[in-house]
C-alpha cells in the first residue's frame, strides 16, 4: 500500500492544502473565537521578520510610529458617511463594560482613520506642522464571516499609516510612494512574490477614499490576493474632523490625507504563492531560519561538529539552527525543516564527518549533493540568493503564462477560471464589472498599457485586470 501524503495534493484540493501546510508547518491554530487566530512561534517569526523589513523603508519614507487605541467612540464613525457605511457590516461593538451599559457604545478598531483624525485635528495648526507622517502596527478586529487562517480573520495584525498634506499633490506623491517604495520593493526583493500595480475601480476602492492603489499576486491557483492598499483620501476626513492648518498666506485650509496598510495576509500569500506538495518553500531574505545543521547520528563526534558549523555559519552573518535532537529520527526531522520550509539544510553523519564534507539539502529548488565542510561560509550566501531569485522568478512566470488578453465579458469570466484576464476598461466599464462579480469575478485593479497606474478610471488605454479572488 502506498504511503499516504503528509499534505493533500494542491491539484487535488487546493483549500485543504493550505490548511494542512499550516497546520504540519506549524505557522498557526484557529482560536477560540470563530475567526480568530493563534499565530505559533514559527509563523510569527516569519510575520517578526516581515515586520521588521517593513518598518526599515516606512521609517526611511518619513513616516514615525505611534499607538492609538483599541477603543473608538461609535460617534467617531458615524461622522464620515461613507467610511461609517462601508464598515458597518464589519463592526464588533462593545456595549458593556464595568458591568454596566455604557453611555455611548465603542467600537473595536475596524481601522484607525477616525481616531486618528481626532489627534490630528488636535496636532495640526500651522503648514510648519505639515507633512505629518505616522504609522501603526496594531491589531484590528471586522467581524468575518467566511474565516481563513491569515487570508480572513476577525482579529488580525497589520501596519497602517496615516498622513496629513498641505495639499493634494503632495499627498498624491506620498500615496504612490508608499505603494511603490515600500509595498511594491518588499514583495517582490524580499517576499518573492510578483505584483502587479494598479488602482482600484471606483466600486472596489476603500470607503472614504478618493483613490485606492493596490498590489495583486497571483497564488498559485490562480486566483489573486490583494497584498497591500495605499489610499488617497483627499480631503473626506478632514472635513469630518475639521482638520485644518494655517497656510503661509495665513488661510485656514483642510489638509490632504493618505492611509496604507498591509497585514498578516502576506503570510497567507507566501504560502499559496510558494508552497508545494512537500510544503512551504521561505525566500532567504524573509527567512528567520536560513539554514538548518543537523546531525544524523547520534555520535559525539558529530553533534560537536554540527554545533561548531553552526557557529562558524552564524558567525558569518547567516540565520542559522542546529538541530542535535538525535532521540527524534532523522527523517521525520528532515521532514519537518522541509514542511517549513527552510532554504537549507545542512546534513553531516559519521561518514560524512570522515570525508570532510556535508550533504547540502536545497529546499527551493530541491536535490541534495555533498560539499565540502569548510566551503560552506563562501557557499552558502551565494546559494540563497540564487533560490532568493529563483522564486520571484517562479511567481513571475505563474503571472505571466496565466494571463490573457481578452475582448468579451464571457471571455474574461472563462479565462478566470483558471487564471487572469485583461481586458480594456472602455470595453468593461461599470456594467460589465457588476456582470462579473454576478459570476464571482472582480476587477482586481486597473492599469495602463505600460503597465504604469492609471491616473484616472476612465484615462485612455486602461485595462482591467481581472480575477476570482480570495
Amino acid at each position: 500500500m502506498a504511503k499516504a501524503p503528509v499534505l493533500t495534493p494542491q491539484a487535488d484540493d487546493f483549500p485543504r492544502w493550505y490548511q494542512d501546510l499550516i497546520n504540519k508547518a506549524e505557522l498557526a491554530d484557529n482560536g477560540p473565537v470563530r475567526g480568530t487566530m493563534v499565530i505559533r512561534p514559527y509563523g510569527y517569526g516569519l510575520w517578526e521578520r516581515m515586520q521588521q523589513d517593513m518598518d526599515a523603508r516606512i521609517k526611511s519614507a518619513g513616516a514615525q510610529n505611534a499607538y492609538f487605541p483599541l477603543f473608538i467612540p461609535q460617534s467617531y464613525l458615524t461622522r464620515e458617511a461613507e467610511h461609517v457605511e462601508g464598515f458597518a457590516p464589519e463592526l464588533a461593538v462593545v456595549t458593556h463594560g464595568g458591568g454596566k451599559e455604557l453611555d455611548e457604545p465603542i467600537v473595536v478598531r475596524p481601522t484607525s482613520e477616525t481616531i486618528i483624525n481626532e489627534y490630528f485635528s488636535k496636532w495640526i495648526q500651522s503648514y510648519r506642522d505639515l507633512p505629518l507622517l505616522i504609522n501603526q502596527w496594531a491589531n484590528v478586529v471586522r467581524w468575518e464571516l467566511r474565516p481563513r487562517l491569515f487570508l480572513r480573520t476577525t482579529e488580525f495584525l497589520w501596519q497602517e499609516g496615516h498622513t496629513a498634506h498641505a495639499t493634494f499633490e503632495d499627498a498624491r506623491a506620498y500615496a504612490a510612494r508608499i505603494h511603490r517604495e515600500v509595498y511594491a520593493d518588499f514583495m517582490e526583493n524580499v517576499l518573492a512574490i510578483d505584483v502587479v500595480l494598479g488602482r482600484k475601480t471606483a466600486k472596489e476602492r476603500f470607503a472614504g477614499a478618493i483613490n485606492t492603489l493596490t498590489l495583486e499576486g497571483m497564488m498559485g491557483d490562480g486566483k489573486a490576493l490583494q497584498m497591500g492598499t495605499s489610499h488617497e483620501l483627499g480631503q473626506n476626513f478632514a472635513k469630518a474632523f475639521n482638520t485644518q492648518y494655517l497656510s503661509k498666506d495665513s488661510t485656514q485650509e483642510l489638509v490632504w490625507q493618505t492611509s496604507w496598510g498591509s497585514s498578516t495576509r502576506m503570510l497567507g500569500g507566501l504560502v499559496m504563492v510558494h508552497g508545494d506538495d512537500n510544503g512551504l518553500r521561505v525566500p532567504p531574505r524573509l527567512a528567520h531560519v536560513q539554514v538548518v545543521v543537523l546531525a544524523i547520528k547520534d555520535d559525539e563526534a558529530v553533534v560537536a561538529k554540527v554545533r561548531e558549523i553552526g557557529d562558524t555559519l552564524r558567525a558569518a552573518g547567516l540565520k542559522v539552527v542546529v538541530d542535535d535532537r538525535t532521540d527524534t529520527p532523522f527523517g521525520r526531522r528532515a521532514v519537518d525543516w522541509e514542511l517549513k520550509g527552510v532554504p537549507v539544510r545542512v546534513e553531516i553523519g559519521p561518514r560524512d564527518l570522515e570525508a570532510g564534507t556535508a550533504m547540502l539539502a536545497r529546499r527551493i529548488p530541491g536535490g541534495k549533493a555533498p560539499v565540502a565542510i569548510d566551503s560552506l561560509v563562501s557557499l552558502l550566501p551565494t546559494v540563497l540568493e540564487e533560490d532568493q531569485a529563483q522564486l520571484l522568478r517562479e511567481s513571475r512566470e505563474r503571472r505571466t503564462s496565466r494571463t490573457v488578453d481578452v475582448a468579451t465579458i464571457d471571455e474574461a469570466a472563462e479565462a478566470a477560471a483558471t487564471g487572469w484576464a485583461r481586458i480594456p476598461w472602455a470595453d468593461l466599464g461599470p456594467e460589465g464589472e457588476a456582470k462579473l462579480a454576478e459570476q464571482g469575478v472582480s476587477v482586481r485593479c486597473l492599469v495602463a498599457e505600460d503597465g504604469s497606474v492609471p491616473l484616472a478610471d476612465d484615462a485612455p488605454g486602461t485595462i482591467a485586470v481581472v480575477a476570482r479572488a480570495y
